[in-house]
């Protein structure tokens, strides 16, 4: 299969240039992919076998997701100096931490173990970088939290590559149908959920629609059922089994 030319490549050195990514696309195989570990963080042989397994899982879930167009063909790791050499460890040539598609540091305040792409542009601009925290790569329980790391970084990668956006609205949750009936903000309206209230720890009740508004009242969460048959989409929970791409196909 395609995607098994997957290739890590691991430098020692970090030097300093323009900014700027080197990611090439090259008969569907996206090629010179440069993840850079911050010196700041400490040596843990886990955090380099754990972007292997990463990448190789990304790779197989992009070629499927995208009907077999692209997939991870190439991809070299930045390692600090400051962590023990090793044999297999080549000096980098243009690689840098300034130069990285994908960064490995420590969490920023704002967002935690998050993983984020810092996006300036608007949609269909390529953003910046994608950045993970040591521990989102190496503590297995967040997969419960965000889905497995594989598929993590293909929805990352349609932020940085791509220039979407999530397909969810922390500040709008919900919107109303014109028909009288709130729904989340969601792609696709076939994900099923329940909405939930909070009470107190470990009690909620249904939510209420306010009149005014036609929405669900303040406070109110769209919890989404843990089985899924929507086949869309991984700008909204790319955890579920059986979200792809969004395509002229899928019934939204």
């Amino acid at each position: 299969m395609v995607f098994s030319r997957w290739l890590l490549l691991m430098v020692l050195q970090f030097l300093h240039g323009a900014t700027g990514t080197m990611v090439k696309l090259n008969n569907g195989g996206f090629e010179d992919i440069v993840i850079a570990i911050n010196p700041a963080v400490a040596e843990d042989n886990k955090i380099v076998d754990n972007i292997k397994d990463m990448i190789k899982e990304a790779s197989a879930y992009l070629f499927s997701a995208t009907e077999q167009r692209f997939y991870f063909k190439s991809v070299k790791v930045v390692i600090p100096l400051t962590w023990a050499a090793k044999p297999e460890y080549d000096r980098v040539t243009i690689e840098s931490y300034d130069k990285a598609d994908v960064i490995v540091a420590k969490p920023y305040l704002k967002y935690g173990d998050d993983p984020y792409t810092l996006q300036y542009g608007g949609c269909g601009e390529q953003g910046r970088y994608i950045h993970f925290t040591p521990n989102f790569l190496t503590n297995d329980s967040l997969h419960a939290v965000y889905g497995s790391r594989g598929r993590v970084f293909v929805h990352e990668w349609a932020h940085l590559r791509w220039g979407v956006f999530d397909e969810y609205n922390n500040d709008a949750p919900f919107y109303t149908t014109g028909i009288k009936q709130a729904e989340a903000t969601r792609c696709s309206a076939n994900v099923s959920g329940q909405y939930i209230f909070p009470i107190s720890p470990g009690k909620t009740r249904k939510c209420k629609v306010e009149s005014r508004t036609q929405l669900y009242e303040a406070g109110c969460q769209f919890i989404p059922d843990k089985t899924q048959t929507a086949q869309a989409s991984i700008m909204y929970l790319q955890s579920f089994s059986s979200v792809s791409m969004c395509n002229i196909n899928l019934k939204l």
